[in-house]
C-alpha cells in the first residue's frame, strides 16, 4: 500500500505508542484520525504535530467500552475523510491486580476495551474499507503484547484479552480477505510504564534482553508502516520485543 493520501485511524493515538504510530503514518503521507479517551490536551497537541508533518488530522473522544461511542467514532471519521484505509487498534486498559481481588466489573471493563472494542472497531472499519474498490487491500493492525503468549502474574484479565486479540487477528484475517488484511504486533519493552520512569526493575529487564535496550515508540511506528506496505502479509504476528520472546517464561 502506498500511504500517500491514505486515511488511518489510530485508537489511543493521543500519546505514547499510539502517538508514535500516528506520526509515523503521517510522515509517510497518510492523513490521520486519532481516538482518545480523556486526554484532550494531549490529543490536541498530537493533532498539531500531525498537521505540522503535512497530514490532515482530527481527534475524536470516545469511550471504547460503549458500542454507541464506537459508532460515533467511525461516523466522525467517515464524515471528515469519506474513506478509511488503515485501522490501528492501540488503545488498551493496563492495570495490575491480584487474582483474588479482580471483580466481575474489573474483568468486564478490561475485556470490553481490550478485546470487544477491537472487534467492533475492525467490523466497522471493514464496512468503510470495503465500500469502494481499491488497488491494494486495506489494513488492520492489532497492538498486543507478550502477556498474550506468556504469563504475567498480576495482569490476568489483560493477558486474557491480549491472547484473545491475537486469535481475533487470525480469524479476522481469514474472514475479511482479500479486501482487508489483519495483522498484529506483539510488543515487549517499548517504554516504561507511565508514571514509573526507568526504575531498577526496568533497567534489569532491558539488561536481560538479547538486544539490551528498549524499543521506543518509533520502532512500533516503523513496524506499522512496514505492515502497511507489505501487501502480501495477513494473519501474521510480529514480535517487537528486543528478543524477549526467545528467553521463555523463565528468562535465560
Amino acid at each position: 500500500m502506498d500511504l500517500q493520501g491514505k486515511v488511518a485511524l489510530v485508537t489511543g493515538g493521543a500519546h505514547r505508542v499510539g502517538k508514535a504510530i500516528a506520526l509515523a503514518l503521517a510522515e509517510r503521507g497518510a492523513d490521520v484520525a486519532i481516538h482518545y479517551g480523556r486526554a484532550h490536551d494531549e490529543a490536541a497537541a498530537t493533532v498539531a504535530e500531525l498537521t505540522a508533518a503535512g497530514a490532515a488530522a482530527m481527534a475524536h473522544a470516545a469511550d471504547l467500552s460503549s458500542t454507541e461511542a464506537i459508532d460515533g467514532l467511525f461516523g466522525a471519521v467517515d464524515a471528515r475523510f469519506g474513506r478509511l484505509d488503515i485501522l490501528v487498534n492501540s488503545a488498551a486498559e493496563f492495570h495490575y491486580q491480584r487474582f483474588d481481588r479482580i471483580t466481575a466489573e474489573d474483568w468486564d471493563q478490561t475485556l470490553a476495551v481490550n478485546l470487544r472494542a477491537p472487534f467492533l472497531c475492525t467490523q466497522r472499519a471493514a464496512r468503510l474499507m470495503k465500500r469502494e474498490p481499491r488497488d491494494a487491500p486495506a489494513l488492520v493492525v492489532n497492538i498486543a503484547d507478550l502477556s498474550g503468549v506468556g504469563v504475567w502474574p498480576g495482569y490476568v484479565q489483560h493477558g486474557v484479552s491480549k491472547a484473545g486479540l491475537l486469535h481475533l487477528t487470525r480469524i479476522a484475517a481469514l474472514e475479511l480477505a482479500p479486501a482487508v488484511r489483519v495483522n498484529a504486533l506483539v510488543l515487549g519493552p517499548i517504554m516504561p510504564v507511565k508514571g514509573r520512569g526507568e526504575d531498577e526493575a526496568w533497567r534489569r529487564l532491558l539488561d536481560s534482553l538479547p538486544l539490551r535496550r528498549a524499543g521506543g515508540g518509533a520502532a512500533v511506528g516503523e513496524a506499522v508502516v512496514f505492515l502497511a506496505q507489505s501487501d502480501f502479509t495477513t494473519g501474521a504476528t510480529l514480535e517487537l520485543d528486543g528478543g524477549e520472546h526467545l528467553l521463555g517464561p523463565g528468562g535465560e
